[in-house]
C-alpha cells in the first residue's frame, strides 16, 4: 500500500480542538479517518517548527490521499503538505527504467 507523509499545521482553532481533546485525542480521529479511507496510520509525531504535526500514513493510493488533505483543510482546523514516500526498491523499479530525455541546451 503507498506510503505518505502528511505534515499539518494547526490553525488557532485546530490548536484549541488540541488543548481540549489533548495530542492522543486527535490521534485517534487521524486513525479514524485513515480507516474510513482503508488505510493505517503508521506513526504520529508532533513537532516544534513549521509544521506541528507528522503523520506517516498507508492509503490505497492518490485518489485516498486527496480526499484525506481535502477533508482536513476543508475542516478548518489545519492545513496538511503531503509527500510521496518511496521505498528503496520502488527507487530501484525506477532506475531500470528506460526513459527518453534530452535536457535543455543539448
Amino acid at each position: 500500500m503507498p506510503k505518505y507523509l502528511i505534515q499539518a499545521s494547526y490553525t488557532v482553532d485546530g490548536l484549541k480542538g488540541v488543548l481540549r481533546e489533548g495530542g492522543t485525542g486527535r490521534r485517534q480521529a487521524v486513525e479514524r479517518m485513515a480507516e474510513s479511507l482503508g488505510g493505517r496510520v503508521e506513526q504520529m509525531y508532533y513537532a516544534f517548527g513549521e509544521s506541528d504535526v507528522y503523520v506517516i500514513v498507508d492509503l490505497p493510493g492518490n485518489v485516498a490521499s486527496a480526499a484525506l488533505g481535502l477533508r482536513v483543510s476543508a475542516a478548518g482546523g489545519a492545513r496538511t503538505k503531503t509527500v510521496v514516500l518511496l521505498t528503496s526498491e520502488e527507487i530501484d523499479d525506477a532506475v531500470r527504467q528506460e526513459v527518453e530525455y534530452r535536457a535543455p541546451g543539448t
